[in-house]
């Protein structure tokens, strides 16, 4: 019994010196001009704090969205080629393969093109109050124009 005792007797002593680093009045370099933040700080770590910045638009442009990743083209061609050999045989078949995957090549790629053609976007440059420069890219100017009064949220200018 007298071997577990003195163990356990220098682990209570050590656990008791070393609750008195973790007190409340601990302060360490990371706030060093500052109180540390404690449980009245009005965000929990869970939550982002809400951010709103104001500023003026300065500038607006269309960002052009007129460039496919070749997927549409890749994959026409890939079911082009598939419905090609179906058709005929012997060298027939090899032209109706080769047809097939060419045509269904430009079909794919103009309804990529298509698709993003209804995605346009927008990059809108706003001079912020506090005189930094933010640029915002987003689907629509909601009525925006160079010169207007803006709030942004979430990355999107409001009108404000």
């Amino acid at each position: 019994m007298k071997k577990f005792l003195i163990p356990a007797m220098m682990g209570i002593v050590a656990s008791i010196q070393l609750s008195g680093c973790a007190g409340p009045g601990y302060s360490s370099n990371v706030y060093p001009n500052q109180a540390y933040p404690t449980a009245n700080y009005p965000y929990s770590t869970s939550q982002q704090p809400y951010y709103a910045a104001y500023g003026t638009v300065d500038s607006i442009q269309l960002a052009q969205s007129n460039s496919t990743s070749g997927g549409g083209s890749i994959l026409g061609g890939l079911i082009g080629g598939l419905l090609g050999t179906q058709v005929g045989g012997g060298q027939g078949r090899t032209a109706a393969t080769v047809v097939g995957a060419v045509s269904g090549a430009i079909i794919g790629d103009q309804m990529e093109r298509r698709n993003n053609a209804s995605r346009t976007q927008y990059q809108i440059g706003v001079r912020l109050d506090n005189g930094m420069y933010q640029t915002l890219t987003q689907d629509s100017v909601y009525g925006l124009n160079v010169g207007d009064r803006v709030r942004i949220e979430n990355n999107i200018a409001y009108r404000f």
